[in-house]
């Protein structure tokens, strides 16, 4: 999740109807200015006893944080309620550097040209914090989910958003807690040309996350025993809040464009508001009303231009828009699945030719249809029901195709002179076998692990 670093009380207030639209309209970019943004998180463990380290413990996530400015990283502070500074996340040209509410951490990287620049952005972090680890006794794991620790077991970081957070989510959903407290993601953030062309991107990628989900499943254990899925991740975003999540169905209704992504974003109930360095508990409060500044908090103030990009970030739908548009379909993995998301949805998206072959293959699917594929796939994987007939796994190579072509059409070239499609052979490998990471991860827990799921801990990073 993002992290604000400053308060500008100079920012205009909003007045009209266009600065609502203006976030998605100024992320308008002509194609040689697409660019490819990358966030991954991963797991924080001991290696002395697999225990996730707290925020202030000796050598633990602060003294990480702490650390990684040896390579250049500035750090980004936060004062707590007590008024005590802490260092929360970390900025530098590789991007961002954030913590997740339980100490997951997080790269966002940078908007990068092409998929070589951003492996090796991968590759430089993922450096970078094993270099940590090894003297500080600390691993990293990427999955989707801890395998084997209760919420109770895991620390919170001192971050006043997520307060404000873990006090709203059992106010709207059973699993909402486990969601910030346990599970981790690979998103992709890509570029539009025009409202026309995020339209098509935006409908394409919707329907085919369940596809990345299957293919990126990998959060198959719950306290150290199998839950009976293949995304748990993915299934835990079902039942969180309702009013921010899920296919966001109007997307493919005639009509769809920036105006009426508004009208969703002023009906998801507001989380916070930024002031002073503080974030101010407004969950469950109407944006609507802070426009008309009859906002219960802030009675008569109206909202700051930031304020509404701050809301952008509140919703947590399959696919969000902001000033770009968000992949949000995939589980936490290891380095080889870091890279191969962005080749997937970069080879689908960014080229005219694939994005329309691509819409062609799920432009008549019904909306029960999509429903009914979103909700089996954490269980069922590429098994899961398409729309129509059939079974993911019947179009998934078909899509793999597409995608190559797409990347191979953009000649983005190394030093080596290989084009950016092979970031996807990983995926090639799971759909020719037709095992998902987590398949793979319960055949280990039940043959050579022998049940023991601390054996899980030999994949770190």
């Amino acid at each position: 999740m993002s992290t604000r670093q400053v308060s500008d009380r100079n920012d205009p207030v909003i007045e009209s109807r266009e600065q609502l639209l203006a976030p998605m309209i100024k992320g308008e970019k002509p194609r040689e200015r697409w660019r490819i943004g990358t966030e991954h998180e991963k797991l924080v463990y001991c290696t002395k006893d697999h225990h996730a380290p707290s925020y202030d413990e000796p050598g633990g996530i602060r003294d990480l944080l702490v650390a990684m400015q040896d390579y250049g990283w500035e750090p980004v502070t936060e004062s707590d309620d007590s008024g005590a500074s802490n260092i929360i996340a970390l900025s530098g040209s590789d991007g961002a550097v954030s913590l997740e509410p339980a100490g997951q951490l997080e790269l966002s990287g940078a908007p990068l040209e092409t998929l070589h620049q951003t492996c090796a952005e991968t590759g430089r972090h993922l450096d970078q914090v094993k270099a940590i680890g090894s003297k500080t006794g600390k691993g990293f794991l990427g999955l989707g989910m801890w395998p084997d620790k209760t919420r109770a077991e895991l620390p919170i970081m001192p971050k006043g958003r997520y307060a404000i957070m873990l006090r709203h989510m059992p106010r709207v959903g059973n699993l909402g807690l486990d969601m910030m407290l346990r599970t981790c993601t690979i998103q992709v953030n890509l570029d539009y040309s025009s409202e026309a062309d995020m339209v098509q991107k935006f409908r394409t990628s919707l329907a085919l996350q369940p596809l990345a989900t299957a293919l990126f499943a990998n959060s198959p254990f719950t306290e150290g025993k199998p839950n009976g899925f293949l995304s748990y991740r993915s299934h835990i975003w079902t039942d969180t809040d309702p009013a921010r999540t899920g296919m966001a169905s109007f997307v493919f209704e005639d009509g769809f464009g920036y105006d009426r992504y508004v009208e969703y974003m002023l009906d998801v109930p507001m989380y916070f508001v930024f002031r002073d360095g503080k974030y101010i508990d407004a969950a469950g409060l109407s944006f609507r009303d802070f426009l008309d500044g009859k906002l219960s908090i802030l009675p008569g103030e109206r909202p700051l231009a930031s304020d509404w990009v701050d809301h952008l970030s509140t919703a947590f739908p399959e696919v969000r828009l902001k000033s770009f548009l968000e992949m949000r379909g995939a589980d936490g993995g290891p380095w080889n699945k870091i890279c191969a998301l962005p080749a997937f949805w970069v080879g689908l998206l960014y080229d005219q030719t694939a994005l329309d072959a691509a819409w062609d293959l799920v432009k008549d699917w019904d909306m029960e249809g999509r429903e009914r594929l979103r909700a089996e796939v954490p269980k069922l994987g590429l098994d899961a029901p398409l729309p129509g007939g059939g079974k993911l796994k019947d179009i998934a190579a078909e899509v793999l195709v597409i995608s190559r072509a797409g990347l191979n059409a953009r000649n983005r070239l190394n030093s080596m002179g290989d084009t950016e499609a092979g970031f996807l052979n990983p995926l090639d490998e799971i759909v020719s076998s037709g095992k998902v990471p987590a398949q793979r991860l319960l055949d280990k827990f039940h043959g050579e692990w022998g049940g023991d799921i601390s054996r899980v801990y030999e994949l770190s990073f």
